[in-house]
């Protein structure tokens, strides 16, 4: 369906039909007049047309391998997984131990707007360390007040790096996301030198 047939089906459903319109107009009294919605719909079935054939000499073009395949084997972004109680962090972290491998948490909370400006760039920066350094998430209103405690967690958001069961180091977001996603990048790259 395209969006000025979408649009008129929406706008039948709104308004009733005067007995004076042709059929193929609407009255949209708020706007003006019926005019405005016959040239509204034109107007985007001219753009469904000019998509059309922008975006066929781009399959073209990616059909002939012009265009360079995306690596499918690495991924954009990894979600974190999020940590739902403190069996589970202990889980982890031990998991991590074993393993000989880097935990990086955010510590966050669903309330908190720089907590989820951050989080998809730190999914974005998982996928660059994966499988090397697994992320999570913990949102401290869903996990026991002394696993917070525990944890040394004292604002929000703050980005912890484990290694070997124990906290190496924290990085605490107040500033904008890209700032502090470059700090974690820091975090994680001094946490490999003496």
């Amino acid at each position: 369906m395209s969006d000025a047939s979408s649009f008129a089906a929406i706008l039948h459903l709104q308004t009733p039909k005067s007995p004076h319109l042709p059929s193929n107009h609407l009255p949209f009294s708020r706007l003006g007049s019926s005019r405005f919605v016959s040239d509204l719909c034109a107007c985007l079935k001219i753009k469904d047309d000019v998509n059309a054939r922008t975006s066929k000499p781009f399959t073209n073009f990616s059909q002939q391998g012009s265009i360079p395949a995306l690596d499918s084997s690495s991924p954009v972004s990894i979600d974190l997984k999020p940590i739902l109680n403190e069996r589970q962090f202990d889980q982890v972290i031990a998991e991590s131990k074993q393993l000989q491998q880097s935990v990086v948490i955010l510590w966050m909370a669903n309330w908190c707007r720089k907590c989820i400006y951050l989080k998809p760039k730190l999914e974005k920066l998982a996928a660059n360390y994966h499988p090397r350094v697994r992320f999570y998430c913990i949102d401290v209103n869903n996990v026991p007040y002394h696993l917070v405690v525990r944890a040394g967690v004292t604002k929000m958001p703050t980005i912890q790096l484990w290694k070997d069961g124990k906290k190496q180091a924290e990085v605490i977001g107040g500033h904008k996301a890209y700032l502090v996603a470059n700090e974690v990048r820091e975090m994680i790259d001094d946490e490999g030198q003496p």
